[in-house]
């Protein structure tokens, strides 16, 4: 019986592209002779993605075809030495990202005026959404005409975001926190704590975990 990977009616390679783009942290796993095909794969997609948009884009760095940016002059997105954006993510800038982020797939980000903010080693679980802006709420306008504000989202370092969650402008999240999935961030969460909830609230601290 013959391998279907070696089988040339069966296209793996394009396979795994989808693999790697819902996936995206295997790519810093695979060997040599797969390389020799995602690394030049890779590079075409970040080389015209810098030339379309005003995004900058580190070493090593894995961004899912299927992932739309949009960095227009003065609303840049930076994307940090091996991080990854995965499929079907949506980014606005001004986003600054820093070194061996993991966006997974289905993440909304709009930076606003005055950006988001994440810090190295974060984790962000699938279906985030994180908004640096939001609509004034005056009784004598109509939504669709009310001026908007922008006050930034932080995200610190080695922070663990979980499935579903949903942070609002103005939030920092410091270092080492965890959000539980399908939380609503309207406060700060302080550094090693754990949240989770609608809106979030403490439920522990990380260094209890050891």
């Amino acid at each position: 019986m013959s391998d279907h990977r070696t089988d040339p009616s069966v296209n793996y390679i394009e396979q795994h592209k989808q693999r790697l783009s819902w996936m995206p942290w295997l790519y810093y796993r695979l060997k040599p002779r797969h390389l020799s095909w995602a690394k030049p794969w890779q590079e075409q997609i970040q080389s015209q993605l810098s030339r379309l948009e005003t995004v900058q884009i580190d070493q090593a760095c894995f961004i899912a075809p299927q992932a739309q940016l949009f960095a227009e002059p003065g609303r840049n997105i930076a994307i940090g030495k091996q991080s990854f954006i995965a499929a079907e993510c949506f980014l606005h800038g001004p986003i600054t990202i820093g070194q061996e982020v993991g966006i997974n797939h289905r993440c909304s980000f709009d930076g606003g005026a005055a950006g988001i903010e994440i810090g190295n080693r974060t984790r962000i679980a699938n279906s985030v959404q994180i908004f640096a802006f939001n609509h004034g709420m005056h009784p004598d306008q109509s939504i669709c005409q009310q001026n908007t504000t922008s006050k930034g989202v932080k995200i610190g370092e080695d922070v663990w975001i979980g499935a579903g969650v949903g942070i609002v402008d103005g939030v920092t999240v410091a270092d080492h926190a965890v959000i539980g999935m399908h939380s609503t961030v309207t406060k700060n969460v302080p550094s090693w704590a754990i949240v989770a909830g609608n809106p979030a609230k403490i439920i522990g601290d990380r260094r209890d975990k050891s």
